[in-house]
């Protein structure tokens, strides 16, 4: 018995010494790198995969998204899918990209299709999923999703010359809250 009990010892006194040496080794909150923001945190603007596009100004991505500019270079119909009202998304769209609010941008397109200079207001859909798989089915489709959301199925154009994983890129979404 006073084997075993001292055998325990001598393995816990290890166990204590290794774990006090594991905690003078590890950082300090200190020493370690300040957060930035993650690419994550990105919008993508995608399109079709057969979409040639591969870069768009700001400027070009605000007469797309406003309706003004109606045909790619390749002369295919531009289909610009948006995300409900509401959505984080779509604020950061409208805020960074067309420059409005809701109000503004509705009204926008109210007065446009009214007017005939715009010919067709933006398709809405009420999630990712949905955006990504219009997208993927429409060559002439122009959308937005968070970089989490991406897959093979679309396209991440360059804004900018900047793409969604590089440092200076423009469309930012606040993180989704846990819930």
């Amino acid at each position: 018995m006073r084997r075993i009990a001292g055998l325990l010892f001598i393995l816990a006194s290890a166990a204590f010494s290794i774990a006090a040496l594991s905690l003078e080794s590890a950082p300090n909150a200190s020493s370690l790198p300040e957060p930035q923001i993650a690419s994550e945190q990105n919008l993508a603007v995608v399109v079709n995969l057969s979409n040639p596009v591969q870069n768009l100004s700001m400027p070009e991505l605000r007469r797309i998204f406003l309706g003004e500019r109606s045909h790619w270079p390749n002369g295919r119909r531009i289909t610009l899918v948006m995300m409900e009202p509401g959505q984080p998304e779509r604020a950061v769209v409208l805020r960074d990209i067309c420059q409005m609010n809701e109000t503004d941008f509705n009204n926008h397109f109210l007065h446009g299709v009214f007017t005939g200079e715009v010919l067709v207001s933006p398709k809405t859909l009420a999630t990712p999923v949905g955006v990504r798989k219009f997208v993927f089915n429409v060559p002439g489709a122009i959308g937005y999703l968070r970089v989490l959301d991406l897959d093979p199925s679309v396209k991440a154009i360059r804004i900018d010359e900047r793409g969604p994983e590089d440092k200076g890129y423009r469309l930012h979404v606040p993180p989704r809250s846990s819930k």
